[in-house]
């Protein structure tokens, strides 16, 4: 079998600085229901800010009826709005936290935004989604079948379709990557396509075979059991940069609920800006909303902290591991061939992979992102400590480091499991939100005693 790999290199002029600002969230005590009935006329988008008032505070993944309550809501809000700016100045009287507006409300003008967003896009777009999975036996089932199922391949269509219905010229395709899971999801899903999905656009991919067949996307890979999401995904985008069409946008995402894909459009809108190769997800920036269990976003909080002490490049972002990335073929050419990175830290070294060619090139997007920590593979991995040493490394290979920088990566690459969750414990609640803030930095001597 050959491959072949074509090079292009797109110029990347350096865009604007992003300001970011710590994303909140603002539960609303009610879960009043709005009907399903569809919006036939044509208001001011003001007038059905009383609807957003009854949707869920915080909805549950797996909750059907809350989810298409906020689905129509948003519809109707992408119909009424006469531009983006509209959309944009209800997200800021919605952010507002003494408006105390639910969640659901928030999650809708995110959706509405994103439907408007692609609507207007002035070419077609085929939107190419990329899902790796592993370890998803439960989730695939509907909850009725399983306490932790969650339907996520029907819902992740429905979800497309919402998106596209009515958009012309706009068109999805799915493909999901089989990351050697010994549970067999890959054949799982294939077998759920052919019964209950016959002519929908999707595909199964397996990372096996592809390593059977020296897959130069799987270059430095011994084993699918090597592979922690990174090698599925890039496996994923190569074959989709493959067969991309005119007007193709390449995005991944992960196989739970956790981000609705009708948010899709937002990612589209990022990536069409000057110099931009990479739109990224952000669970953290100004206008996001994310919901999360307490103890993994302190970790979350520590890892993004330090690491943003070895690489300073980057610190212009929140959120280097958000599932939710979307990228043009063109850029999916250049970089994988340079990242080489098969474990959780691969969006990291992605990342720096790209800041490297084209500074300031990526684009933080706020997104709506709910938890789903019952069924996580992250969590069953417990991979933070592993990513931010694996972070160390690629930041010194791709981005350099100073001096200071550098007596820091000596105590990170010392650190084991215990004196990892020691320093969640003791130095996460003083890790100031950003590096660049007035409150003192921790110093790599002070890490080194607070986590031994």
């Amino acid at each position: 079998m050959a491959w072949k790999l074509v090079y292009l290199a797109p110029s990347m002029p350096k865009p604007a600085d992003t300001a970011i600002e710590p994303s909140s969230v603002l539960p609303r005590p009610r879960a009043l229901k709005i009907g399903l009935q569809r919006y036939r006329g044509r208001k001011p988008a003001g007038e059905t800010t009383a609807s957003l008032e009854n949707l869920s505070p915080r909805p549950s993944l797996t909750d059907e009826l809350a989810w298409g309550e906020i689905e129509n809501a948003a519809g109707r809000l992408a119909t009424a709005a006469r531009s983006t700016d509209t959309i944009d100045q209800l997200e800021t009287r919605l952010g507002d936290p003494s408006g105390n507006w639910p969640v659901g409300a928030r999650i809708a003008a995110r959706l509405a935004r994103s439907r408007l967003a692609l609507a207007r896009q002035p070419q077609p777009a085929r939107l190419s989604v990329v899902i790796p999975v592993y370890g998803e036996r439960q989730r695939l089932l509907s909850p009725a079948e399983d306490p932790l199922g969650e339907e996520w391949l029907e819902r992740k269509f429905h979800q497309l379709e919402w998106l596209t219905r009515g958009l012309a010229g706009v068109s999805w395709e799915m493909t999901v990557v089989d990351d050697g899971c010994p549970e067999g999801s890959g054949r799982l899903i294939e077998e759920r396509l052919g019964r209950r999905h016959p002519g929908t656009p999707a595909r199964v991919l397996f990372l096996e075979e592809a390593l059977r067949g020296s897959h130069p996307a799987l270059a430095g890979l011994r084993s699918a059991s090597e592979s922690r999401k990174g090698g599925a995904v890039q496996l994923g985008l190569w074959e989709a940069a493959a067969r991309a069409k005119p007007g193709s946008v390449i995005l991944f995402t992960d196989a739970d609920l956790s981000t609705h894909l009708g948010q899709a459009g937002l990612l589209l809108e990022g990536l069409c800006r000057p110099g931009i190769a990479i739109a990224a997800g952000s669970r953290r920036g100004a206008g996001s909303i994310a919901v999360k269990e307490a103890s993994r976003d302190a970790r979350g909080r520590l890892l993004i902290y330090l690491w943003k002490l070895l690489a300073p490049r980057l610190a212009y972002l929140e959120d280097t591991q958000c599932g939710f990335k979307a990228l043009r073929p063109e850029t999916i050419r250049q970089l994988l061939p340079r990242v080489r990175e098969y474990g959780f830290a691969f969006d990291f070294a992605l990342l720096a992979s790209c800041e490297k060619t084209w500074p300031r090139s990526v684009q933080p997007v706020p997104i709506s992102w709910i938890d789903s920590p019952e069924a996580s593979t992250t969590t069953d991995r417990d991979p933070y400590l592993g990513m931010l040493q694996s972070f160390e490394r690629l930041s010194r290979s791709r981005l350099g480091r100073s001096a200071e920088a550098e007596v820091l990566a000596g105590v990170i690459r010392s650190l084991d499991e215990a004196s990892w969750a020691q320093a969640v414990e003791t130095v996460a609640p003083r890790s100031p939100a950003r590096i660049d803030s007035e409150l003192p930095r921790i110093a790599a001597r002070e890490l080194a005693l607070l986590s031994a």
